[in-house]
């Protein structure tokens, strides 16, 4: 349950929302970039800080209220959304869960006061198989020297440090793992190429290439060969917000879906007073609504400490199914126009996909709910 004070908060990221955000979402698509002022407009708000603890900065706001701004920011322009989520459940969160005192002052204060982070860990070569990395980190005078390539980042161009992970051992397989905080002028890291996307085309999503980048043994989040588990529970917190994401994209799709079919008639009828239309919009509001229930749970066990791992995969793949779906179906609703950039339904169809892919694939989420199941036979 959110506190008094964070549902204060949340109307007016509501309002944020839909007055400054939602009216330049096409704009955003069609010019491939989160325009600065509307970052700094959630700077002003505090949102950077909202869920750093009080002593690095921040404002020490609950899970559960980041995963409602992110979804509601979501409603809104999910490319928008997805600044805000990358820096904190993905960059922030590892660091609160495993930093050093050191390295969450040197870089917790900085979210805290409004820089970009991200996440560094899928490669060319590995993707779902976040344990099979080629990208590795040998000990050096000053610290640990990387090599290696990662793809898909989000945040690229915007993030000012990425939470990464290379192969601190090859021998020991993902038990030689580590994850390091990476600052994005590091000489001999560069972005090698800029990936442009069917959706959530406002998101700066790139390829980074690191050539013997020198970072010092402080930058180490958690401990060294334990990377793995570092990057595996911030998938975790990281795919209740993609859920947010979803959510937010297909309340979207559905409330302007609703607005065209009550006012659009076809047959000296509304089309929503047909009655397979009808059923469909029944079919969607449930989808909808188990989808929140599935994310607020998941937001709550998180907030206390409990173990995740299932409920957010399930929330993960259900909330990102729910999305394709609703916004599949919305489109139809339009009819033609659905098909064209007169509306937004094709944005909303289009933004909606990667849901279903990214901070693991739903075939992977299936994987490791079965495997949680099996743990209890």
């Amino acid at each position: 349950m959110l506190s008094e004070n964070e549902m204060d908060v949340l109307k007016y990221v509501r309002e944020l929302a839909e007055n400054k955000i939602k009216p330049r979402a096409r704009e955003i698509d069609e010019k491939m970039e989160v325009p600065e002022d509307i970052i700094q407009a959630m700077r002003d708000m505090g949102l950077f800080a909202s869920y750093i603890p009080e002593k690095y900065g921040g404002y020490g706001l609950s899970f559960p209220f980041l995963v409602e701004a992110i979804e509601t920011i979501s409603e809104a322009c999910p490319s928008t959304a997805l600044v805000l989520d990358g820096a904190l459940t993905l960059f922030a969160e590892p660091l609160i869960m495993f930093g050093s005192e050191s390295l969450n002052n040197k870089y917790l204060t900085e979210i805290a006061k409004g820089a970009v982070g991200g996440l560094a860990i899928t490669e060319p070569g590995s993707g779902s198989d976040a344990a099979s990395i080629s990208a590795h980190a040998e000990k050096c005078s000053g610290g640990y020297k990387i090599n290696g390539t990662k793809t898909f980042i989000s945040n690229g161009r915007l993030a000012k440090f990425f939470v990464m992970d290379a192969s601190t051992d090859k021998s020991k397989g993902y038990k030689g793992i580590t994850t390091f905080v990476v600052d994005a002028n590091a000489p001999g890291l560069e972005i090698s190429r800029d990936i442009h996307k069917m959706g959530i085309r406002g998101s700066s999503t790139v390829e980074l290439n690191f050539h013997d980048v020198v970072v010092p043994e402080s930058n180490i989040v958690g401990e060294y060969n334990k990377g793995f588990s570092v990057i595996m529970d911030t998938l975790d917190a990281g795919r209740i917000g993609i859920a947010a994401q979803a959510l937010g994209i297909a309340k979207s799709a559905f409330r302007e879906a609703l607005e065209y079919i009550n006012t659009r008639k076809q047959f000296n009828r509304k089309i929503i007073d047909f009655q397979g239309i009808q059923f469909m919009i029944a079919e969607i509001e449930s989808r909808i609504k188990a989808s929140e229930l599935l994310i607020r749970e998941a937001a709550e066990k998180w907030q206390r400490h409990e173990d995740t791992v299932e409920l957010s995969s399930i929330a993960k793949m259900f909330a990102s199914d729910t999305a394709v779906y609703v916004t599949e179906r919305s489109l139809q609703l339009f009819g033609g126009y659905g098909y064209t950039t007169d509306f937004n339904a094709e944005r909303h169809m289009r933004d909606a996909k990667i849901t279903q892919i990214y901070e693991g694939t739903n075939e992977i989420q299936k994987i490791i709910i079965s495997r949680e199941i099996m743990k209890n036979l």
